[in-house]
């Protein structure tokens, strides 16, 4: 007879992803399979990322740490680049970046979450078409041709400006208010998008049960849904942050030098605008960016990975 531990049990079910091998004395044993295919299979994704990517990242990270003196053409280490990237102006247009897409994107997750949650609670599927293709379409609607279209709208000689006198009433598409505004105008977009899918997983059962409870509409959502869509929603807030972030075109159209912005002194850096000899400086700042946009998702990808757990 043979023994317990060689002989599958009857109604045993074989682990995911092994294969019984005959062939063995007394028994049977097993061998995962897969996991070299599956790594097979991802080695076109490593190559590309790593040529479109990596390259780059290497090309900028050494141009901004090292120097080469132009007489003798020798290279050597250097931080000189780094910190001047964190002084002065350069430190400004950090600063101003962030607080300008800090702000655009609190204010892009409130009114996201609201156009949400009114397409959600209405139920009508042609308002949710509606919203969603105009959603897709406006949240890749940047660049110069915004720009362009803002300033044919609301501009100095805009025809909204001319017909409302917006200018008397201290207006101003060129500042930093402005740039908000239009930063605006593709953000909501982008965040219905996120948050949509959050809102449709809240099931109808949550409600009743606190409503059988005798929990009331707020009660609700500060012990239920809240805690719920928090994770999306920080996740929707970062990714709006990192949008606005990395925007130029639009920026570059409409405030050029105004508006202290870190992509708009990169520009300037590498085109020679202000400084000669600044390239290495907007490596410098590129490589910033990149550690802030690191730091960026390093907080979504967990908060996403949450969400999906609740709401599957």
């Amino acid at each position: 007879m043979p023994s317990a531990s060689s002989t599958p049990t009857e109604g045993t079910v074989p682990a995911e992803g092994t294969v019984p091998v005959k062939g063995t004395a007394g028994g049977t044993r097993r061998r995962r399979r897969g996991a070299p295919r599956t790594w097979l299979a991802a080695l076109p994704l490593i190559a590309f990322t790593g040529l479109c990517f990596g390259l780059p990242l290497g090309a900028l990270l050494y141009g901004a740490v090292t120097r080469t003196d132009p007489g003798t053409g020798a290279t050597a280490l250097t931080g000189e680049h780094l910190s001047r990237s964190l002084q002065g102006p350069y430190l400004g247009s950090l600063v101003g970046s962030v607080q300008l897409s800090a702000l655009t994107a609190l204010i892009a997750s409130v009114l996201g979450v609201l156009i949400a949650q009114a397409v959600v609670t209405s139920r009508s599927q042609a308002l949710r078409n509606a919203v969603l293709t105009a959603s897709g379409v406006l949240a890749n609607f940047g660049g110069v041709p915004l720009a362009f279209a803002f300033i044919a709208t609301v501009g100095i000689s805009g025809v909204v400006t001319q017909l409302a006198d917006l200018g008397s009433l201290g207006w101003n598409l060129y500042s930093f208010t402005g740039l908000a505004v239009v930063y605006l105008y593709f953000l909501i977009p982008l965040m219905v998008l996120v948050i949509l899918p959050a809102l449709d997983g809240l099931r109808p059962q949550w409600r009743e049960a606190a409503q059988n409870a005798g929990a009331g509409g707020w009660q609700y959502w500060r012990h239920v849904g809240i805690p719920v869509l928090a994770p999306s929603l920080l996740g929707g807030f970062v990714l709006l942050f990192g949008s606005a972030f990395a925007a130029h075109a639009t920026a570059a159209a409409l405030v050029g030098g105004s508006v202290p912005l870190v992509t708009l002194k990169i520009a300037d850096a590498l085109s020679g605008n202000v400084l000669v000899g600044q390239e290495n400086v907007a490596l410098a700042l590129g490589l910033d960016m990149i550690l802030i946009a690191g730091l960026v998702m390093a907080v979504y990808l967990p908060l996403q990975r949450r969400s999906a757990r609740w709401l599957r």
